[in-house]
């Protein structure tokens, strides 16, 4: 029977940045999803009759909020993205 108690093996640094790389690529992958989904989300809006997209300008505005936000986030993840590469490569 395996003993749960026993120490695990601590992780070099090698294998930090490797999960650290892994999780930065997807960091990034999820901000392009969004970014995608808000720009179609918009595109949508906008072929609507102009009442209904008038009723719809707050949620527009909200769109755009978090269209800006996850742009900038993005970027903050790439440059984390690249700086993990360069100590990876």
């Amino acid at each position: 029977m395996e003993d749960k108690t026993a120490p695990t093996t601590p992780q070099t640094r090698e294998e930090i940045l490797a999960s650290s790389l892994t999780a930065r690529e997807a960091e990034v992958m999820h901000y392009q999803i969004n970014i995608d989904n808000y720009t179609l989300a918009l595109e949508e809006i906008s072929k609507l009759p102009p009442d209904e997209r008038h009723d719809l300008n707050a949620f527009v505005e909200q769109l755009n909020t978090l269209y800006a936000s996850e742009k900038i986030e993005q970027k903050k993840a790439k440059i984390m993205l690249s700086v993990i590469k360069q100590q990876v490569g």
